[in-house]
C-alpha cells in the first residue's frame, strides 16, 4: 500500500511540474526577460514601419532605429509621401539633435529625450512604460505576449493607451499600437527586424559626418522647376476659435515669407517660408524645448512656439495664449487647404 501511495505522489508532482513547463509565463516572467535581455546587449539596430492618423492626413514612414549602450541613439525617419523630407533624430554626448538633411538644417534640443516621453520606436522605452504602469494588462497570444498600457506624451492627452507585441521566442517589440481615449488605434509601429548583435563606427553617431552623408544622398533636386521651389501657403483647418485677420506676403532675395495672424481669444501667428536655395549648416540652432511628431515632421515645441519643417518649407507658429498641446493641434491640422 505504500508503495504504491508513494508511486501515486511521485506521478503527481511529475504532473504538476510537467503541466507548470508547459504553461505559458507571467507578466512578471516576461518583463524579466525582457529587462535581461535589454541590460544585457550592447546595442541594436532595427527597421520599423510607422504609420500615423494623427493629423489632417495619413502619414506612413520607414524607420531606422539605432541604439549603442549607454546613451547614443540615431532615429531616422523617411516620409513615404515625400522621399526629400528625411529626418534624423540624433542623441551622443554633445547632446540632442534633429536634423533635416534636405534643408542642411539642424536643431539642437534642452531636453531629456528618450528619457521624458513614451517613445513607440525604442525597445527601452517600451520597457519603461510597462514596468511604470502598475495597472497594465497582460495576455498571451500563439505568437505574442501582449501589453496595453499607459503612455506618458506630456504635450498630447490624445494619446493615453498603447499596445504593445512582444515576440514569444525573441523577447523583442513586434509592433506597438498607440490608441487614443476610445482605445482607437492612431499610430502603428511594425517593426521588420531586430537585430541584437549589430555593429557601429564610431563616426555613426557624429553629426557632421551623418549630415554630410545624408545630404549626399538625397535625391537631385529639380531647381529648374520654379512650379516645384514655390511656396504653396497653407492654412490651419484646427484655430482655437481663432480667425484669420491679417496676411503679409514677403518677396525674399531668393524665395517667399508669408505671415498669417489669427486673433481672437486664442490668438496665433503662423510664419511660412520657403528658399530656392539653403544656407550651409554652420551651427546647430538651439531649442530650449522639447521634439514632438506632428505626423508629417518632427518639430521643436517650446512654450510659446512651434517650428517644423515640410516639403522644403519651414513652419514657425507663436502664441502667447495657446498651450502646448493647442500649438501641437493647430501645427497637425496645417497644409489642409490652399490659400487662394
Amino acid at each position: 500500500m505504500m508503495k504504491k501511495m508513494t508511486l501515486w505522489l511521485v506521478l503527481a508532482v511529475g504532473m504538476v511540474l510537467l503541466l507548470s513547463a508547459c504553461g505559458e509565463k507571467s507578466q512578471e516572467d516576461v518583463m524579466k526577460k525582457m529587462e535581461n535581455k535589454m541590460n544585457d546587449m550592447s546595442g541594436y539596430k532595427a527597421k520599423a514601419k510607422m504609420s500615423m492618423k494623427t493629423g489632417q492626413e495619413d502619414q506612413t514612414y520607414s524607420i531606422d532605429i539605432w541604439h549603442k549602450k549607454k546613451d547614443f541613439y540615431r532615429v531616422s525617419l523617411d516620409s513615404d509621401q515625400d522621399k526629400k523630407s528625411n529626418q534624423i533624430i540624433l542623441k551622443n554626448n554633445d547632446g540632442v539633435y534633429v536634423l533635416t538633411p534636405s534643408l542642411n538644417k539642424s536643431f539642437k534640443f534642452q531636453t531629456e529625450w528618450p528619457d521624458n516621453s513614451s517613445q513607440p520606436y525604442l525597445f527601452q522605452s517600451l520597457v519603461k512604460d510597462i514596468k511604470k504602469d502598475k495597472d497594465a494588462t497582460f495576455k498571451a497570444t500563439d505568437k505574442h505576449y501582449v501589453f496595453q498600457t499607459k503612455t506618458n506624451y506630456q504635450s498630447n492627452n490624445n494619446l493615453p493607451f498603447q499596445e504593445i507585441y512582444i515576440d514569444k521566442k525573441t523577447y523583442t517589440p513586434v509592433m506597438v499600437k498607440v490608441l487614443d481615449k476610445d482605445k482607437k488605434s492612431l499610430v502603428e509601429v511594425k517593426f521588420q527586424n531586430f537585430d541584437l548583435d549589430p555593429s557601429f563606427k564610431k563616426k555613426d553617431f557624429v553629426l557632421k559626418d551623418i549630415m554630410t552623408s545624408a545630404v549626399a544622398e538625397l535625391p537631385v533636386s529639380k531647381n529648374q522647376d520654379n512650379e516645384t521651389d514655390s511656396l504653396t501657403v497653407f492654412f490651419p483647418e484646427f484655430t482655437a476659435g481663432a480667425e484669420l485677420a491679417e496676411k503679409q506676403e514677403i518677396n525674399l532675395a531668393d524665395g517667399k515669407r508669408v505671415i498669417m495672424s489669427y486673433t481672437g481669444e486664442k490668438g496665433f501667428t503662423l510664419i511660412q517660408e520657403k528658399k530656392a536655395s539653403q544656407e550651409t549648416m554652420s551651427y546647430p540652432k538651439q531649442v530650449d524645448g522639447e521634439l514632438v511628431n506632428l505626423g508629417k515632421s518632427i518639430g521643436a515645441l517650446s512654450d510659446k512656439s512651434l517650428e517644423w519643417t515640410e516639403n522644403g518649407t519651414n513652419y514657425i507658429l507663436a502664441s502667447e495664449q495657446l498651450t502646448k498641446e493647442e500649438l501641437i493641434q493647430v501645427a497637425e491640422s496645417v497644409a489642409g487647404k490652399e490659400v487662394k
